[in-house]
């Protein structure tokens, strides 16, 4: 370190006996304090010193480690550019980038930069992966497109581990591929690897007690979104093209919006769901992610109309005609908004000078309530036997879950489904001649260190928005097409200068009448092209 002011070299060498102790306070007092600090890896930039000591509260330390060697420049009085290159007991090298500032009398990180060394793979994103896992065929519609498989999907071979390690520690290797996953096959995809799942697919936040939370593509410290959270993160971070997943009561159409995904929900029953893991079968549906509408639109143009015997032709009508281009939006849906989402949606729905009609589909609730009851019914007769037999082994937040799914009578669940009956009926009459048009979620992804409160009262929200399509097994398509600010919270502390409140992604859903899966996505596609003046062919 020679030429390093000494004073310096003591604040580095104290920054990295932290780093090693995790000792969160000395690392919170090395960086500078207000929201004008830096810090940035491959997983995203944290503005300001909260967002910076929030990420330390969640990463759990550092792998042991020394410093090789450390490149001095300085910039100019009291300002410093460290390099230091890091040695890992366990194999490996990083790097690490830093401005350091002498602010009254005490150097402090004011900018960072850390290339980790290479890890294999993200555990949290994969439970395996290849290159590829499975070659798909040579030729056809998807070639050189690859997949990443929510890990409730049989894949010859390999076992079904449903985001828990018991149950994988249970399972046994499956003799066939399902179906979902050999027509992306058949079509040229090949499949990357499988992806994890919130726990048995009992969640929508996107973490998992066993595993860990998956990164958000798009808004660094933010949750994933969920049950398809591993698929989602893979898609969206580039590590995959395509995410083969589920939803239930929002599993594709959460982590698409909370990371700028197009995420389609298909018409229930209509995607065979043979060789899946079930959750609750009677609202079950098979989903893709993409990044891109164009690769959304080659998905569904495969999938949706080869009958896997090597017909092309359209099951339930799926290809379908043109669908209107007149749309409902639920007045209830943009009361259970966030106010800055429902003003992104409408400023959307007047730039894009589109036929909307407000209409109501009444108590929120009585959709969700039922709902939840014959979810849970479901759930429980799916995997109460198997947990019975494992006490202990899942995550808090499920096993409280699964204890109120266990209460279920069989007179709760039989009114629950009277009381879904005609409700499933107005939703077909809404979207007979229109198409009903929604923000997907109430707002941006929350973040990985919001309270338990906070996320669920996130969760339940959601669930208001997204179980409408669940009860009327419909299609739902969400499209990336608003971004909502979020600034620092009112009492957060003044600093030199001030964050500009950074944009997050959230999507708008569009909800047609069943089988017209093919026809919602060129609905989409022509959607995004009138808001962002791009070709959707």
């Amino acid at each position: 370190m020679t030429g390093i002011p000494a004073d310096l070299r003591a604040a580095f060498d104290a920054y990295e006996r932290a780093i090693m102790a995790n000792d969160l306070d000395a690392l919170d007092a090395a960086f500078a304090p207000g929201e004008a600090t830096l810090r940035g890896d491959g997983a995203g930039l944290l503005v300001g010193h909260e967002q910076i000591s929030a990420f330390r509260g969640l990463r759990g330390g550092v792998a042991p480690r020394v410093i090789e060697s450390v490149e001095y420049r300085p910039l100019g009085e009291g300002v410093a550019l460290l390099v230091s290159v890091s040695r890992f007991a366990g194999g490996g090298r990083g790097l690490q980038t830093q401005v350091w500032e002498l602010t009254s009398g005490r150097w402090l990180i004011t900018a960072a930069h850390v290339t980790p060394r290479s890890p294999a793979f993200d555990r949290a994103v994969w439970r395996t992966v290849g290159d590829p896992l499975y070659q798909g065929a040579w030729e056809g519609p998807l070639e050189g497109l690859t997949v990443a498989v929510k890990d409730l999907f049989a894949i010859k071979g390999y076992r079904i581990g449903a985001g828990n390690p018991a149950y994988l520690d249970s399972a046994r290797a499956e003799t066939t591929s399902a179906p979902a996953v050999s027509d992306l096959l058949r079509g040229g995809a090949s499949l990357r690897g499988i992806a994890r799942t919130d726990e048995f697919a009992y969640s929508i936040a996107g973490d998992n007690a066993h595993y860990g939370t998956p990164p958000n593509g798009a808004v660094p410290g933010a949750l994933p979104g969920g049950s398809s959270s591993g698929p989602a993160s893979a898609v969206a971070l580039g590590q995959a093209d395509i995410a083969l997943a589920t939803d239930t009561a929002g599993s594709v159409r959460v982590p698409a919006s909370y990371q700028g995904l197009w995420g389609l929900r298909t018409t229930h029953d209509l995607v065979p769901r043979q060789g899946l893991l079930p959750l609750a079968q009677s609202f079950d549906t098979v989903g893709w992610m993409t990044r891109d509408g164009a690769t959304l639109q080659a998905v569904a143009d495969w999938c949706l109309s080869y009958d896997g015997s090597g017909s092309t032709e359209s099951v339930l009508g799926a290809s379908g005609d043109d669908l209107p281009w007149r749309f409902r939006v639920p007045v209830e849906a943009l009361a259970a908004a966030e106010p800055a989402t429902r003003a992104a949606f409408e400023a959307f729905v007047a730039a894009s000078d589109l036929p909307v009609d407000e209409v109501s589909l009444g108590d929120l609730d009585e959709y969700l309530v039922p709902f939840r009851t014959v979810q849970g019914a479901e759930a429980w007769r799916n995997n109460g036997e198997w947990l019975r037999a494992h006490p202990g082994t899942t995550g808090p937040a499920v096993a409280e879950r699964f204890r109120a799914a266990a209460a279920v009578t069989a007179q709760d669940e039989a009114s629950a489904r009277a009381a879904l009956a005609p409700l499933r009926e107005a939703l077909h009459a809404l979207v007979r001649d229109a198409v009903l048009l929604l923000p997907t979620v109430p707002g941006p992804a929350p973040t990985r260190t919001a309270s338990g409160a906070d996320v669920d009262a996130v969760r339940q929200n959601t669930l208001r928005l997204t179980t409408p399509a669940a009860v009327g097994g419909l299609p739902a398509l969400s499209v990336p097409l608003l971004r909502v600010a979020t600034p620092p919270p009112a009492d957060a502390p003044s600093s030199r200068g001030s964050r500009t409140p950074r944009p997050a992604p959230v999507g708008v859903s569009v909800i047609s009448r069943a089988g017209t899966d093919i026809a919602l996505v060129r609905l989409g596609r022509a959607l995004h092209a009138r808001s962002t003046e791009t070709d959707p062919a």
